[in-house]
């Protein structure tokens, strides 16, 4: 999505964990503390940002061998990059400050990215782990790091998506609620839909506008179990990071 300064979303990955890194994190556990947050982590054209504020609650359906199960988790809601508040619990790193960036995962540990970056002659880090995984994810957080790397140097190729409709088309809306770059089945579109917007919808029409959005390069659509989920398409084309 873009701001109103022409910051462009790139992907989006929710309940991730931050932590310290390096000797601040092993102070901290000398002393019985902690500095652990959970929160939503974005990657857009100009900056990481983690957000720990706008908080929702839900069920997520677990991966393959789960079948039925759900897990409950807590994220933060970003649908809109203006509307990220100043909080002590958020962070907004400039690529530009970052002094290195690397992704980690192996057997038995959950991916993560760690990033290294400059405020003012101190450098500073964090950690950020990823909660939510899966044998069926293209990607994971630590597929971050080289797209972060090619975009400080400059040479990350970014698509132009098609022009988003208009708010008062049923695909304008469901464009709105899908900005947060997450798969949602028919049902979950329609439901969002009809809170956000306050309106009544037929299932079937919603899927004919998410097919119409996806002929239109503007969602992504697949097939898990016979039923269908979309997804906004990532400006980042084949390097998507949300799959």
């Amino acid at each position: 999505m873009h701001s109103d300064t022409g910051e462009v979303m790139l992907a989006q990955e929710q309940v991730v964990l931050m932590r310290g890194t390096g000797i601040k994190k092993e102070l901290e556990g000398e002393l019985g503390l902690t500095d652990e947050f959970e929160g939503t982590l974005v990657l857009t054209d100009r900056r990481l940002a983690f957000v720990s504020t706008n908080e929702k609650q839900d069920d997520l359906p677990l991966r393959e061998g789960f079948a039925g199960r759900t897990i409950h988790v807590v994220y933060s809601d970003v649908e809109d990059l203006t509307s990220i508040p100043e909080d002590p619990g958020n962070v907004a790193v400039s690529l530009s400050s970052i002094s290195k960036v690397s992704g980690h995962h192996t057997a038995g540990e959950r991916a993560s990215l760690e990033v290294l970056w400059r405020e003012g002659s101190e450098e500073t880090g964090r950690v950020f782990i990823e909660v939510m995984t899966g044998h069926s994810r293209r990607k994971n957080l630590n597929d971050w790091a080289p797209v972060i790397e090619r975009l400080m140097a400059g040479n990350q190729k970014l698509l132009t998506l098609p022009k988003i409709p208009p708010p008062d088309a049923l695909e304008g809306k469901i464009m709105r609620i899908q900005a947060d770059m997450q798969w949602r089945g028919i049902f979950r579109v329609e439901e969002d839909v009809e809170e956000s917007f306050s309106v009544k919808l037929d299932p079937d029409e919603v899927q004919a506008a998410c097919d119409k959005l996806c002929d239109q390069g503007l969602l992504k659509r697949k097939e898990e179990a016979g039923d269908a989920f979309y997804r906004k398409c990532s400006p980042l084309g084949d390097d998507d990071l949300s799959d």
